[in-house]
């Protein structure tokens, strides 16, 4: 896989799953844990919280994709 291609599915993937630990998190009980989960401060770190599990969800797959690849070699 050229560097392109790896470079532009990371960015999809960063994005597509960043959206989606966003809509996860819409389902998560703030109001719980937080003292104002209508503030601004509590939009922020529903906004930090989606990056980072999106990020490392996003990681993941790629890892997973360059090891598959990786292993393909094994046999060759």
């Amino acid at each position: 896989m050229s560097q392109e291609v790896y470079g532009l599915l990371s960015i999809i993937l960063s994005i597509a799953f960043i959206g989606l630990a966003w809509w996860a998190l819409q389902s998560f009980r703030f109001d719980k844990i937080l003292k104002k989960p209508n503030g601004a401060q509590a939009k922020l770190l529903q906004i930090i919280l989606s990056i980072v599990i999106g990020y490392e969800l996003s990681r993941f797959f790629l890892d997973y994709l360059g090891w598959s690849l990786t292993f393909g070699n094994l046999f060759n």
